[in-house]
C-alpha cells in the first residue's frame, strides 16, 4: 500500500479563486439584469440555473455510488472529485430557497384561478404549494443524508483504514442507488415538468438523471485532467484511466441521444393533444435552432469525436470534449425549460449570470472540499489496482 498522503496542488486553490471570481461576477450581473428584466425572469433564470448545478451534484452521488458498487480503477481516480460535488448538496439545499416566493411566478398551478382548468384541477392533490414544499424538503433531507453517510464513510476509512467501510459503503450504494432514481424522478417532474401542468412524460425523469450523470462525469474529466497535469496526481492519472472514463462519457452520452429520441418517438406516435405541443413549442420561435444544434452539436458531433480511441486516451483532447458537453449539457437543459416560459427564443442577462453565479458557487465549494482529503482514498481495496493501471 503506498505511503504517499496526495494531497491537493496549487491548482485546486485557483479553482477555488476562479469559482469565487465567477460567483461574484455572476452576481453583480445579476443584479443588472433583475433592473432590466424584473422580477419574473429573475426566477425563471434562477430555477434553469439552479437545477442544473443542482443536478452535477446529484449526478455526482450517483457516480459515487455506481463506483463503490463496480470497482474499478476508473472510479477511485475521480472518486474525490464525486465527493467533492457531492459534498456541496447541504448549500444546495439553501439555493433552493428563492424558489419559494417565485412560486406564483414560475407555476401556473398555483394560480387562484388554475382550477377551473380541468386537467389542472384533476391534480389539485398532488399540485399544491403545501405538499410540493414538504416534498422538496423531503427530497433534500435524503439526498443530504445518502452524501453525508458516503462521505462520513469514505473519510473514516481514510482514518482508520477498516475494510468494513468498503461493505457499508456498498450496501448504502446499492440501496442509495434505488432512492436515487425515485426521489430525482418526482423532483424534476415537481419543478420542472409541472411548470407546464399539462405536460406529462414517462420519460422525463430517466432522460433527467442521465443528464444528471453526463454533466458530473463531464465536471470529474476536466478536473482529473486539471489534477494529472501536476504532483502528485501527475504519477497516478494515465492514458488507460482516461480511456475508461471516456468510455464512460461516450456511453452515457448515447443514452442520453437514446432516451431522447426515444421520448420524441413516443410523443410523434401517440400524437396526443396533450403531449404535442412539447415539441411545437421547441420548433419555432427561434428555438428550432437550439433542437438542431443539440442533434448536432450535443450528440453528432461528440459521439463522432469520442469514437475515436486516440481521443479517449489524450488529455487534451478528451478534457475540451468533456468540457463542450457540459456547455452544451446547459443549453438543453434551458432548452427543456426556458420555451414553456417564452413564446420566442430571448436571451436575457440573467439567462447567463445566473449560471455564472450559482455554478461559481459550486465550484468554490467543490474545491474546499476537494482541498480538505487527500485526492486518492489511502486504505481503498482498490487503489493499488488504480496505481498500477497500465496502459496498453
Amino acid at each position: 500500500m503506498t505511503t504517499d498522503t496526495y494531497q491537493a496542488p496549487e491548482s485546486v486553490s485557483g479553482l477555488q479563486r476562479f469559482g469565487t471570481i465567477a460567483a461574484v461576477i455572476g452576481l453583480v450581473l445579476t443584479g443588472i439584469g433583475f433592473a432590466m428584466s424584473g422580477l419574473e425572469r429573475f426566477y425563471q433564470a434562477y430555477l434553469v440555473a439552479y437545477t442544473f448545478w443542482l443536478g452535477v451534484s446529484l449526478g455526482s452521488m450517483a457516480l459515487l455510488m455506481v463506483q463503490h458498487l463496480s470497482g474499478g480503477a476508473w472510479g477511485i481516480v475521480i472518486r474525490r472529485p464525486l465527493e467533492a460535488a457531492a459534498s456541496t448538496l447541504p448549500v444546495m439545499a439553501v439555493l433552493f430557497l428563492p424558489i419559494i416566493p417565485g412560486m406564483h411566478d414560475l407555476y401556473h398551478w398555483t394560480h387562484a384561478d388554475a382550477l377551473s382548468d380541468p386537467m389542472i384541477a384533476s391534480k389539485a392533490a398532488y399540485l399544491n404549494t403545501p405538499f410540493f414544499l414538504v416534498r422538496a424538503a423531503f427530497y433534500f433531507l435524503v439526498w443530504i443524508a445518502i452524501s453525508q453517510l458516503l462521505l462520513k464513510w469514505s473519510k473514516e476509512q481514510d482514518e482508520t483504514g477498516d475494510p468494513a467501510y468498503a461493505d457499508k459503503l456498498a450496501y448504502l450504494s446499492g440501496g442509495g442507488l434505488v432512492v436515487y432514481s425515485l426521489t430525482v424522478t418526482f423532483a424534476v417532474t415537481d419543478w420542472l415538468m409541472s411548470v407546464n401542468p399539462h405536460w406529462f412524460s414517462t420519460m422525463w425523469g430517466p432522460l433527467f438523471m442521465v443528464g444528471q450523470g453526463l454533466g458530473a462525469l463531464a465536471v470529474a474529466i476536466n478536473v482529473l485532467v486539471l489534477l494529472g497535469k501536476t504532483d502528485p496526481m501527475d504519477r497516478v492519472v494515465n492514458s488507460s484511466h482516461l480511456h475508461d472514463i471516456g468510455k464512460l462519457l461516450f456511453a452515457f452520452l448515447m443514452l442520453w441521444a437514446y432516451l431522447a429520441f426515444s421520448q420524441f418517438l413516443i410523443v410523434y406516435s401517440a400524437n396526443l393533444a396533450e403531449e404535442v405541443p412539447h415539441y411545437i413549442a421547441r420548433s419555432q420561435g427561434g428555438y428550432q435552432y437550439i433542437t438542431v444544434a443539440l442533434i448536432l452539436l450535443h450528440f453528432i458531433v461528440p459521439y463522432s469525436i469520442l469514437l475515436s480511441r486516440d481521443v479517449k486516451r489524450d488529455t487534451v483532447r478528451l478534457r475540451m470534449v468533456a468540457a463542450w458537453l457540459l456547455l452544451m449539457r446547459f443549453v438543453d437543459h434551458y432548452w427543456q425549460v426556458a420555451p414553456e416560459y417564452h413564446d420566442t427564443l430571448s436571451v436575457s442577462v440573467v439567462d447567463v449570470a445566473l449560471p455564472i453565479a450559482i455554478g461559481g458557487v459550486f465550484l468554490t465549494l467543490y474545491a474546499m472540499r476537494l482541498k480538505s482529503l487527500p485526492l486518492l482514498p489511502l486504505h481503498d481495496t482498490g487503489l493499488q489496482k488504480a496505481l498500477t493501471h497500465h496502459v496498453h
